[in-house]
This record gives structure tokens, sequence and C-alpha cells, in this order.
């Protein structure tokens, strides 16, 4: 028993690891000597033949001439003996009859090559009609298309995973058959050949192709290419697409030394090389498009009809060009030739839908131009139109490869924020968002997904509070995650959106659990060092409430802001320059306690509020809804006042001083207006169109908002002004550095100069005393 539970497990663990290869093995094996045992019989016959001919020329030309007996066309094999049959030489007809023809065609299926041959007047045509027809089927299959498929030899890709997953079977082909290791590069794109001359070309004698072929070998140079542009231009060639495209693999391979002995056309002019990457992009898919059209469903889809013979022969070629340009992405590093390479993958989409291997790389390609911060706004946007098109044409799997890739390079962009990064992380959020309302029964359920990661995120920071497993939760990714979802349900779940669409959307269910999640996250660490990290999730939520109609209590957050032991304290007085809120969700540690950074808090503190309560301004009960934080502000202006523990910082009591006025100046407002209605609290639909049709900005708090609005766009620009010189300074004293040390470098080779001239003048002076003695 033991012994048969060891090779039980023993057979269980071969047929997991080394059952398949030695399959693969085999079937190869076996496939090498059918092949081989073929080209011997092949072979045999061929030697059987040769002997046979020369006995007879030798008779023909000894010193008895052998009887020659004809065969007529009206003669028959069965008058013959079987001595005459095989002794007498035959002649060769120039005509068959048409009994004959047709009696050769049932013998079997010919290829298109001895078809053709057969039509150029080749000698194994005319053979067909005789007695031996069989034997001539098989000669012509052997001479031009019976062994096509075994003399293209491997691809290339084969050829190199075969040497690297299996090098002793590698090995054993090259002793063996060296043959099947051949690579030839025009294999995959035989049939392109086929179907150009049978469409659109005609057919043209073989020496004039291979004369073209010779030509178009070697050096590429822009004459060829203009040639092969002004016949896709003209008749849309295949042909010549076929030639752009292995050029174009050519120059996106230029850069890879491994690859430059198996390619083709060798580039050496830059402007050839600007030239194909040019027509390559530009007309290689209207040739495409030419020859497998794109079409449109009724219900608005585009497709391609994939079950056609044009698609299944123009596939590797698809392939090869997608996967060409996915490569000269990686080399590209002028911004117009990357936009232009770019923009050149959205015709090429609808035909690459079938590929899904590729699509994935593609799909990451460019989803990681879209969330390179280094690269300009032109090809961001460039690459989310790619982007956006594949979740519009594509089907539910395509969709999901794409927002969910969208999502994870924006986490992976947004690592490093600061002043340079903001607004190309900005434009992603905003970009992104718009995928998420395209099919929003898909997007529902990713950002469910989502949104329930970054809870479990701050449940395990909550539950296993140390370590520091904050920091899973207070980090820049987390924080634009928090604020890309609130983008995502502020595009989609307004009202002006529902109402287009004529029904409310799916994705509004998420508002609930992203609004607990961010509060969660506000209050993890209520510390003042994280004070700024709380405004960001703050303008988040006020982002999300302003575009939903959305009551999210958030005053409280702010109050906690001020009761905190950091404002109420008397600051101290620093040189520091003001933290900037925008790019830093951490203040340093040096700005704690600081008048500088008290009173950025403050204006913060003012600002939100401000926010805050604009959003219910023409709201029938903002009286009410604002009278408590009133009285909370008063009652902190009061503490304020205190001589012992009382904050002595007039400027941002003044502002809290000026925003109790304007909510009371509003409530006061509100109060008027609701003085004159007739209807009970109960008439919900009178009450929520009160001052719907009021301007937000003529009231007396939103006038406030709109002037400090104003103040503080015209700040951010002078910071931004600001940044900008201290930048430039930066640069030229950078530069200053360089020359110097450039200069320095000059300094030292002169001193070395010169100590070598004083080294040879002492070993002059030695040599002469040396002679002197």
């Amino acid at each position: 028993m033991v012994a048969s539970k060891k090779n039980l497990k023993a057979t269980k663990k071969f047929e997991k690891k080394h059952l398949k290869g030695v399959l693969e093995r085999r079937k190869t094996v076996a496939k090498i000597k059918q092949k081989t045992q073929i080209k011997d019989k092949k072979k045999a016959k061929r030697a059987t033949d040769d002997e046979f001919f020369k006995g007879a020329a030798g008779e023909a030309n000894g010193d008895k001439e052998p009887v020659k007996k004809v065969v007529k066309p009206g003669a028959k094999a069965s008058e013959m003996s079987v001595d005459d049959f095989f002794k007498g030489g035959f002649e060769i007809l120039d005509k068959a009859p048409a009994t004959e023809k047709k009696a050769a065609a049932k013998l079997g299926k010919r290829k298109r090559g001895q078809a053709e041959a057969q039509k150029d007047g080749e000698a194994s045509g005319s053979e067909s009609g005789s007695a031996s027809g069989d034997e001539v089927v098989d000669s012509g299959s052997e001479d031009e298309g019976g062994d096509l498929s075994d003399d293209m030899g491997m691809s290339r890709e084969a050829m190199s995973a075969l040497r690297e997953k299996d090098p002793e079977f590698y090995k054993f082909l090259q002793e063996n058959d060296p043959e099947a290791l051949e690579f030839d590069e025009n294999a995959e794109f035989s049939e392109i050949d086929e179907l150009s001359g049978s469409d659109d070309e005609g057919e043209q004698p073989k020496k004039k192709q291979k004369k073209e072929k010779a030509a178009d070998a070697g050096e590429l140079t822009q004459t060829m290419i203009q040639r092969w542009s002004k016949t896709m231009t003209e008749t849309h060639s295949l042909r010549a697409a076929r030639q752009t495209v292995i050029a174009f693999r050519c120059a996106a391979q230029l850069n890879e030394a491994d690859e430059d002995s198996n390619q083709k056309y060798t580039i050496t002019d830059p402007n050839a090389f600007h030239d194909i990457l040019t027509v390559a992009l530009k007309q290689i898919p209207e040739v495409l498009n030419h020859h497998c059209p794109i079409k449109e469903s009724a219900a608005g889809k585009l497709y391609v009809n994939t079950e056609s013979k044009k698609f299944t022969t123009l596939s590797m070629l698809m392939k090869t060009f997608a996967s060409s340009i996915i490569r000269l992405l990686g080399t590209l590093s002028d911004e117009a030739t990357l936009k232009l390479t770019l923009s050149a993958l959205e015709p090429l989409l609808p035909y690459l839908l079938s590929f899904r291997k590729l699509l994935k790389v593609l799909i990451k390609t460019v989803v990681a131009f879209w969330a390179q911060t280094a690269s300009t706004p032109a090809t961001r946007v460039t690459a989310f139109i790619v982007m956006r098109r594949l979740v519009v044409i594509g089907d539910k799997g395509v969709r999901e490869v794409v927002l969910k890739a969208a999502y994870q390079g924006l986490v992976q962009g947004s690592r490093h924020t600061n002043a340079n990064t903001i607004q190309g992380i900005n434009l992603m959020k905003n970009s992104a968002a718009e995928l998420w309302g395209i099919d929003q029964a898909l997007g529902y359920t990713t950002a469910f997904s989502f949104i329930r990661q970054l809870a479990i995120h701050l449940r395990n920071s909550i539950v296993n509070n140390k370590n520091d497993s904050f920091r899973n939760v207070y980090n820049w990714q987390y924080v634009h995650s928090l604020d890309f979802w609130s983008c995502v349900l502020a595009e989609h779940c307004s009202p002006l959106k529902e109402a287009e669409a004529g029904k409310e959307s799916q994705l509004k269910l998420l508002i609930y659990p992203l609004v607990q999640v961010t509060l969660g996250a506000m209050r993890l660490i209520p510390t003042a060092l994280y004070f700024p990290l709380r405004f960001q999730l703050m303008r988040s939520l006020l982002r999300l409430s302003r575009a939903t109609d959305t009551y999210i209590p958030l005053a409280s957050v702010l109050i906690e802001v001020l009761n905190s032991a950091e404002m109420k304290k008397p600051p101290k007085s620093s040189t520091l320059k003001q933290l900037d809120f925008a790019v830093n969700y951490k203040a340093p540690a040096s700005y704690l306690r600081t008048r500088v950074y008290q009173d950025g808090v403050g204006e913060q503190v003012v600002e939100l509020l401000s926010e805050y309560f604009v959003l219910w301004a023409r709201n029938i009960a903002f009286p009410e809804f604002a009278l408590p934080v009133v009285i909370t502000l008063k009652r902190w202006l009061k503490d304020s006042r205190k001589k012992s523990t009382g904050n002595k910082n007039g400027k941002l009591g003044g502002a809290l001083v000026l925003l109790v006025q304007k909510l009371e100046a509003n409530a006061k407002f509100v109060e008027e207006k609701r003085a004159k209605v007739d209807f009970a609290p109960r008439d919900r639909t009178k009450v929520d169109a009160f001052l719907k049709d009021f301007e937000w900005e003529k009231t007396p708090l939103g006038a406030f908002v709109v002037g400090q609005r104003k103040q503080r766009a015209e700040k951010q620009k002078l910071m931004e002004a600001a940044r900008k010189e201290d930048a430039k300074k930066r640069k030229e004293a950078e530069q200053d550095e360089v020359d110097a040390a450039g200069e320095e470098d000059e300094d030292e080779e002169d001193s070395d100069e010169d100590v070598d001239l004083v080294n040879g003048s002492e070993e002059d002076e030695d040599e002469e005393m040396e002679d002197d003695e």
C-alpha cells in the first residue's frame, strides 16, 4: 500500500509538472520524423525517375537505337503491353483533350502555386492527362505548393521561446533537423501576398516580383517609402501595406541590438525613419478599413466581420502593426511624434478587440502615458481619448479592464503630489470620472469594490492602531482616491444629469458609503499635524454635496479644529513661509504653534464654513440651520479675548466676526422671505421650491463668498508667480554652480599640465647632471 501511494503521488507530480512538456516534445518529434520520411520518399522517387530517364538517354545514344513508340491521342493504355508502356518514349502533346483535363482535375486538390504554374505552361501541368496522372499531381504539389508550410520555417517568437524554455530539445532539433529552426522573415505575411495578388494588383510575372523583392531588401530609402505610399493611396495594395509594416517594425526595433541581425531593412537615414513612421501610422489604418470595413450595428455599436477570409488573412498584419506601435511608444521622446502614434491607435481599436492578450498590453501602455505626470497635457488627453474609445466600443470585459487600469494608473500617478504635479493629477481625476458614466451598471460594481477596499483599509487602521497602521490611510494615494470618487459621483449623480437621462443614476447609492468612509478618515488622527488632510477631504465632500443636493453634516468637523489646543493658545512668532494647504496633507512639525500656521488654519476654517453654509443659503430652514454654529463662534470669540489663556490673534478673530455677521444677515434675509409664504411646512413641494429661482450670488452670504473667491484667486496667482520666480532663480543658481565646477576642472587640468612640464624639466636636469658626471 505504501509503495502504491508513493507511485500514485509520483505519477500525479509527473502529470502536473512534466507531462505536458513531454507530450509536446513527442508530438514535435513525430511531426519531424513524418516530414523526414516524406522527404526521403520523394527523394527516392526522384532518384528512380532520374535513373530511368538517364537509361533511356543512354540507349538512345548507343549503337542500337531503340524503337520509339509514340502514343497517339486516341491510343489506349490497355492496348499496349507493360514492357511497351514503360520502355516506350512518349511524345509530350501540346494540348490534352478536355476529357483528360477533367480526369486530372479529379485526382486531388491542387494548391494555388500549382494552379499558377499550370497557367504559366510548366511541364508538370502538361502531364496531367496521362495515365500516370497521380505521379504528376504529387510532383506538382511538391514543387509548387505542397510543402509550403514546411519550407516556411519557424517564426522568430517561436524559435526564441523554444530556445529559452527547452534548450535540450532545441539542441536536439539543431542536430537532427536544422531546417525546422530556419527563420523566414516573411513567413507570417505569406497569405497576404496571395490575397493581395488576387484582389487589386492582378497577377504579375514572377521575374518582376523577384526583382521588386530584391530591390526592397536592404537599406530603407525614401524612394521605396514613396512608392509604397503611392500604391496604397491609389490601389490600397496589401502587398505595399505588408512591406510598410515590415519596415515600420524595423523602425520600432531600431535601438534593439538583439534584433538588428534579423531585420529585413536597415535604417540609417533619419528622413527615411520619419517618413516610414508617418506613412505607416496614417495609411495602414486606411488600407485595413478598405479591405475590412468597420460597420455599425442598429444599436450604434461598431464591429468588424472577424469571420471573413480577409480578416483572417490580415490578422497577423494587424497584430504585428499594433505590437510595433506599442514597442515604438516605449522609445519615443518627442511629444509631437508621441501624440501622432497614440492617435493612430484609435482607428485600429475595432480590429484589435479580437486579440485579448495584445489588447491588455495596449491598455496598460496607453494608461501609463495618461497617468504619467511628466507628459504634456496634449499627450495625456490623446491617451485618454484612446481609453474612452475602448470603453465605448468594447464589451463588458474590455470595459472592466480599462476601468481598473485607469484607477490603478490614477493611484500610482498620485503618489507624489506637489505644486508641479497637482494640475496633472486633477486632469486625471476629471477625465477618468467620465468613464464611469458610460456603463453605469459596470461602473457601480467597480466603484463599489474600490470604495469597499478603502473602507477595509480604514477599519484595519482603527482596529489595529499600532505600528503606524494609520499611514495606510494618511497618504496622498488614499486622499486622492476619496477625492476621485467624489468627482465621479458629483458628475453622474447631479439632478441635471438625471433629468437628461430620464432616470435616477445607479451610482447614487454609493454616496452614503463614500461619505461615511471620508468622515471616518477625517477623524482617524484628530491632531493639528493632519489639519491639512481634514481640509482636503472637506473640499471633496463639499463638491459632492453641491453637485447632488445632498445634506452632509460638516460644520462639526470644522468646529473641532477651532476648539483644538492649537487654535486656543497664543501663537509664537515665526519667519516661515505660508503653508500651501492645496499640496500638503500633513503640516511640518516646525509649523505647529506658530502664527503662520494658525493664520493659515483660520483662513481655511472661515473659507470652508462659508462654502458650506452658502450651499443652503436659499433654504427655508437656514436661520435654524445656522443658529448653533453662530452661537459656537460667538462663544469662541468671547473665550479668545480672555487675558490669561485667550488667543490674541486679531486676524483670525476679525475673520470669524465677519463670518458671523454674514450668517446672521443671511438668516434675517431668509426670515423676511419666508414671512410672506402661505404654505405649511408639510407641503414638501413648495418647501423645496422656496427661493429656487433666486440666484444664490445675490444673497448676503453668497455675495460674501463671491468676493472671497476672487481674493483667493488673485492670491493664488501671486503665489504661483512667486513660485515660478523661485524656480527660475534656483535653476540659474544651479547653472552657475555647474559653470563654476567646469571652470575649476579646467584649472585643475591646466595645473596638471604645469606639473607635467615641471616634472619634465626636472628629468631633463637629472639627465644633464648624469652626462656631466
